[in-house]
C-alpha cells in the first residue's frame, strides 16, 4: 500500500484578520482552524503528517500537541519554499504527499481521501485539488487541454478574456509524488514581484518536464474556502455550524430552529433529544438521550446524562444525572454535581459542590463548596456562605433534611441527616441529627410605633379621601 504524507502550511501571519492571535489559531465553531484541517486528515490514515510554522510556531504546537510534526519556516518566502522546510522529515520517503493550507477549515476526510485515490490511480506526478464555481474572479484558473488533462494554472492577473471564462478553479491543495516534490522544488525561481517562491510553479515545471499533472474536481466549492479575514472567518463558521447541525439532526436530535442553535465541533448529543431556538452548546459537552434544552440556554464543556430537561439557563463544567432538571434563569459553575432527579428551580447558582438525589433547590439560592444528601428541601432564598475573605470552607448536609427560607449556612458546619433548620437562620454551629436548629433574633412587637412616622399622616390622608 502507497504511502500517505501531509504536509499543512500554517506559517503566515494573516494580517488582515487585525488580531493579535495568530490566524490559523482563530477558532470556527469552538476549534482551531488549524486544528480542523488535522483532525480531517488523521481520519484518513496518514503515515505523517507535518505542520509548517512560523509566526506564533509556539502556539500552534501547543494546540495540536504530538499530533503532528514540526517544521520552522523562519522567513516568509512564499508557499513553495514553506514545503521545502519539510525536506529534513520526508525528503527521502517514497508516497505521496497533500499539501493544504491550515487556514481552509472547511475541507473534509472524504474529500482528502478522494484526492489521494484520484492521484494514485492516474498515475500523476502531481494532482491539483479543483472545485467549480459560478463566480471564480480572484482565482487560478484551472486550464485543461482536449484530453482533459490539466495543461496549466492561469492566475486571474494572467489570464486571457477566453481563460476567466473558465469556472473551475485551483483550490490550493495538491497531492504529489514526495520525491518528485522535493526534488522539483529546488528548481522553483522566485524572479517575481514579491521576490518569492510559489508552489504552483512546481506544476509549471513537471508540465514543462513531460510529467502528467492531474486534476479531481471536488463536489462542494465551499470546501474550499480560505480563511484571510474576519468576513471570510463568519462565513466559514455559518458553513460549519450547518454542516455540525445537520449531522445531529441525521443522527436522531431534533432542532427546533437551526439557523440560530449554535453547536461546536466537539459536542455531543444523544438520540431524541430536543435543542430549542437560541441554544448554544460549546466545548466538550456531552448530553444523554430524551433531554430537553429549552431556548437561550448556554452549555460550555458540560455533562447531561439521560432525560435532562434545562429551561433558560447557564451551565459550565457542571454535570447533571438522569432526570434532574434546572431553570429557567439559573446557574450551573465549574464542580457543580447534580444528583438524579434533582430539582433546581429558577434563580439558584451551585458552585463546587455536589446534589444527593431528588434533592430539591427551588429558587433564589446560592450553594457553594458543598455537598447535600438525597432527598433534601433548600427553602427560598438560603445562602450557603462559603468564603471568609481569604478562604473558601466547606459544608456538609446530610440525607432528608429540611433547610428553611431565607437561612445562611454558614461554612465550615455539618448539618446531619434529619435535621431541621427554622426559617431564617444563621447556622454557625453543627446541627446533630434529628435536632431543629434556630438562629435568629426574637420578635419583639412596639405598640403604636407605626404612628411616629410620615407615612402613617400620609395614610390618614388618603382613607380620609375614600
Amino acid at each position: 500500500m502507497t504511502a500517505k504524507y501531509a504536509i499543512v502550511l500554517a506559517a503566515g501571519q494573516g494580517t488582515r484578520m487585525k488580531s493579535k492571535l495568530y490566524k490559523v489559531l482563530h477558532p470556527v465553531c469552538g476549534k482551531a482552524m488549524v486544528d480542523h484541517v488535522l483532525t480531517e486528515l488523521e481520519k484518513d490514515q496518514i503515515d505523517e503528517i507535518v505542520t509548517i510554522v512560523g509566526h506564533g510556531a509556539a502556539k500552534v504546537e501547543e494546540t495540536l500537541g504530538k499530533r503532528t510534526k514540526y517544521a520552522l519556516q523562519a522567513e516568509q518566502l512564499g508557499t513553495g519554499h514553506a514545503v521545502l522546510q519539510a525536506e529534513e522529515l520526508l525528503g527521502d520517503k517514497q508516497g505521496m504527499t497533500l499539501v493544504t493550507c491550515g487556514d481552509t477549515p472547511l475541507f473534509t476526510a472524504k474529500t482528502f481521501a478522494k484526492l489521494f485515490e484520484q492521484h494514485e490511480q492516474s498515475g500523476a506526478v502531481a494532482t491539483v485539488l479543483t472545485a467549480k464555481t459560478d463566480e471564480p474572479f480572484g482565482y487560478g484558473r484551472v486550464i485543461r487541454n482536449h484530453r482533459d488533462e490539466v495543461e496549466k494554472i492561469v492566475e486571474q492577473k494572467d489570464a486571457t478574456p477566453e481563460e476567466a471564462l473558465v469556472n473551475e478553479i485551483n483550490t490550493g491543495v495538491y497531492c504529489f509524488d514526495n520525491q518528485a516534490l522535493f526534488k522539483t522544488l529546488h528548481e522553483v525561481k522566485n524572479d517575481n514581484a514579491q521576490g518569492e517562491y510559489y508552489l504552483p510553479d512546481v506544476i509549471e515545471i513537471l508540465k514543462a518536464k513531460g510529467r502528467p499533472v492531474g486534476a479531481y474536481c471536488m463536489d462542494e466549492f465551499e470546501e474550499s474556502m480560505g480563511v484571510n479575514d474576519r468576513i471570510a472567518l463568519a462565513k466559514a463558521t455559518k458553513v460549519m455550524q450547518r454542516r455540525i447541525n445537520e449531522l445531529h439532526m441525521k443522527n436522531g436530535v431534533t432542532l427546533i430552529d437551526p439557523a440560530t442553535t449554535y453547536i461546536e465541533a466537539d459536542v455531543k448529543i444523544g438520540a431524541d433529544t430536543v435543542i430549542e431556538p437560541s441554544v448554544s452548546l460549546k466545548g466538550k459537552t456531552v448530553i444523554g438521550e430524551d433531554c430537553v434544552i429549552g431556548a437561550n440556554s448556554e452549555l460550555r464543556d458540560t455533562v447531561l446524562e439521560d432525560g435532562i430537561k434545562v429551561k433558560a439557563s447557564f451551565l459550565e463544567g457542571a454535570i447533571m444525572r438522569n432526570g434532574s432538571n434546572i431553570g429557567p434563569y439559573s446557574h450551573l459553575r465549574p464542580q457543580a454535581d447534580i444528583g438524579e432527579g434533582v430539582h433546581i428551580g429558577n434563580f439558584v447558582e451551585v458552585k463546587k459542590a455536589t446534589l444527593g438525589k431528588n434533592t430539591k433547590v427551588g429558587h433564589l439560592t446560592y450553594v457553594g463548596d458543598a455537598t447535600l444528601g438525597k432527598e433534601i428541601n433548600v427553602g427560598c432564598g438560603t445562602v450557603f456562605v462559603n468564603y471568609d475573605g481569604q478562604n473558601k470552607h466547606h459544608a456538609n448536609v446530610g440525607d432528608y433534611s429540611f433547610i428553611g427560607s431565607g437561612s445562611n449556612i454558614i461554612a465550615p458546619v455539618e448539618i446531619a441527616d434529619h435535621a431541621y433548620v427554622a426559617a431564617g437562620s444563621t447556622i454557625t454551629e453543627d446541627v446533630a441529627s434529628r435536632e431543629m436548629a434556630i438562629a435568629r433574633g426574637r420578635q419583639v412587637n412596639k405598640p403604636g410605633y407605626y404612628d411616629r412616622y410620615p407615612v402613617a399622616k400620609a395614610a390618614a390622608e388618603s382613607e380620609n379621601k375614600d
